[in-house]
């Protein structure tokens, strides 16, 4: 039976018994399984760990044909190899793209676009948390161009083959893997790339991913034409390699209550396999249901601040 909806809310609210290990237990009792996606193709990236691979992992294990984007081709093969020896048979591919270079989003994207006559789903779940400020060989600071740029210009290069992919009753999907930590901060763009004061990592992480989630409601609306939905969610608190390295202190305190990268990464597959998301478009998940992206209604973005993230978006993809 499905966790009466007073209650989900109220797990959510509390953050602590619904985003961790918790009310991922309490939620899942009452869900339905699955159904198979054989046929479509769903690429996903920052697969080579956590998130990523245990997304992909559950996609093949529906029948999908999964393309595992990582940086590192050899840690990328081994979790390649990890879903096809609990899903042998599954097809499941590796390919490699520093999704924070723009100029490597191009040639991965025109590589797609070349082999590829449709696209199903498009998982953008490629995460970093540096400690000091790093820049691209484009200039561009690192968590800036990997959770917003780089998903903004792969999204767009790869529409094409979405738009093939999409059909009437089941659409091509596009996912970005959020953060709570968003709640944390409003949408701020008078210094997207961390150019003045002291560097803080947190910060950055948290600014962004709260970009990430205004950026899918616009990429919905930009998509909506061509039968492509757009979501975004966040995972919970989950144990992954990112917050083991990144979060070393919150790690130890909270490892108790941590989820699997198979549960933070639940609502990812379900995004991409479910019947429901594909009905509607622009919304932020969490545990399967739609999530307010305000705590507080007064932290709602405008429409000038809003239309300023994409003319920021557009403008540096471009340059």
């Amino acid at each position: 039976m499905p966790l009466p909806r007073l209650v989900d809310t109220a797990l959510d609210r509390l953050v602590v018994p619904g985003w961790s290990r918790l009310g991922y237990v309490a939620r899942s009792a009452g869900w339905r399984a699955l159904p198979a996606v054989d046929g479509r193709t769903v690429i996903v990236t920052g697969a080579s760990g956590g998130l990523g691979a245990a997304t992909a992992l559950g996609l093949a294990g529906l029948g999908a044909r999964v393309e595992m984007v990582v940086r590192d081709r050899g840690r990328g093969e081994q979790a390649r190899d990890a879903v096809l020896a609990e899903h042998p048979g599954a097809s499941v591919e590796v390919a490699v793209c520093d999704v924070s270079s723009l100029a490597d989003v191009r040639r991965y994207a025109a590589e797609v676009r070349d082999r590829e006559a449709a696209v199903h789903g498009l998982v953008h779940n490629a995460g970093v948390l540096p400690a000091e400020r790093t820049e691209t060989a484009e200039g561009h600071e690192l968590t800036f161009a990997t959770h917003v740029l780089g998903p903004f210009l792969l999204t767009r290069e790869l529409r094409p083959v979405l738009r093939a992919g999409s059909g009437p009753t089941t659409p091509s999907r596009v996912v970005l893997v959020s953060s709570g930590g968003m709640y944390t901060t409003p949408l701020r763009l008078e210094d997207p790339e961390s150019r003045t004061g002291t560097f803080s990592g947190g910060a950055a992480y948290a600014r962004t991913k709260r970009m990430q989630v205004v950026l899918a409601e616009l990429l919905a609306d930009d998509l909506a034409g061509d039968g492509v939905v757009v979501h975004s969610m966040h995972p919970g608190w989950a144990d992954t390699p990112g917050v083991a390295s990144s979060l070393p202190g919150f790690h130890r305190l909270t490892g108790p209550l941590l989820r699997t990268p198979a549960q933070g990464a639940d609502t990812v597959v379900w995004l991409q396999a479910a019947a429901e998301p594909g009905h509607s478009t622009g919304l932020f998940w969490h545990d399967r249901a739609p999530r307010p992206t305000h705590r507080l209604r007064r932290g709602d973005e405008t429409p000038q601040a809003r239309a300023a993230l994409w003319t920021l978006c557009v403008d540096a993809v471009a340059s």
